[in-house]
C-alpha cells in the first residue's frame, strides 16, 4: 500500500519519506497538491498524508478535490498551532485525522496505520453491502416481505397470520430467502438485513 506525501517544504518532505520507509509503507512524495492529482497514484494511494498550507492549492483544497471526483481515499493533515479551526473543520467534512506540529512520529504512524485499518473496513462493508443489494434484488416482493418479518423476530406462523397465507409457503420463502441471501441462521439473517437497511 503506498502513502502519498504532500510537503512544499523539501527537506520536511524528505524526513517523512525516509521515516515512512524506514517503517516499511511504499512512498510517493509530492511537493504539491497539484502534482499529486496530476500523478497515477492519485487513485492508487491507500492514503494521503498532506500539510495544510502549501504554496498552491492547500490540503483542505485537496479534501474536498477529493471528494468532487468521487475518491474515498482517506487524508491525514499535518496542521501548524494557527490551522487548527481549519482542520477540525476538515474532519467535520472527512478528514482522518490532524496531527499538530511539530508531530511526534509514532503518533503520525499511529494515525497511518489507523487510517488503513477504518478504510480496509469501510471497503469491505461496501463490498459486503453491494452483494447483498444485488441478491436481495433476486427477490420477489413476497421473498423479501418474508426476510424482513423474519429479521423483526416474527415465527413463520405469525409472518403467515400476518400474510394471510399457509405456513408452508412462509417456510417455504424462509428456506429460499436463507439460501438466497447465504444466511446459516436467524442471527446472521437479521444481521445481513440490517446492514442493507444502512445503506
Amino acid at each position: 500500500m503506498t502513502i502519498a506525501l504532500i510537503e512544499d517544504d523539501e527537506a520536511v518532505l524528505d524526513s517523512l519519506r525516509m521515516l515512512l520507509q524506514g517503517r516499511g509503507f511504499s512512498v510517493g512524495a509530492f511537493s504539491s497538491a497539484e502534482s499529486f492529482l496530476a500523478s497515477p497514484q492519485l487513485k492508487s494511494a491507500a492514503c494521503v498524508v498532506s500539510d495544510v498550507r502549501l504554496s498552491g492549492m492547500t490540503g483542505v483544497d485537496l479534501q474536498r478535490m477529493l471528494a468532487a471526483k468521487g475518491i474515498a481515499t482517506p487524508i491525514i493533515l499535518i496542521t501548524g498551532h494557527g490551522d487548527i479551526a481549519m482542520a477540525v473543520a476538515a474532519m467535520r467534512e472527512g478528514a482522518s485525522d490532524f496531527i499538530e506540529k511539530p508531530y511526534d512520529a509514532d503518533r503520525l504512524i499511529a494515525s497511518i496505520e489507523r487510517t488503513l485499518i477504518t478504510s480496509e473496513k469501510i471497503k469491505t462493508d461496501e463490498s459486503e453491502r453491494l452483494s447483498l443489494s444485488q441478491r436481495a434484488a433476486e427477490l420477489s416482493p413476497r421473498q423479501r416481505e418474508v426476510m424482513d418479518l423474519v429479521a423483526t423476530g416474527l415465527s413463520s406462523k405469525q409472518i403467515a397470520a400476518r400474510l394471510g397465507i399457509s405456513h408452508r409457503t412462509v417456510e417455504n420463502y424462509r428456506a429460499w430467502v436463507m439460501e438466497r441471501m447465504e444466511a446459516g441462521n436467524v442471527a446472521e439473517l437479521v444481521r445481513k438485513v440490517l446492514i442493507l437497511e444502512s445503506k
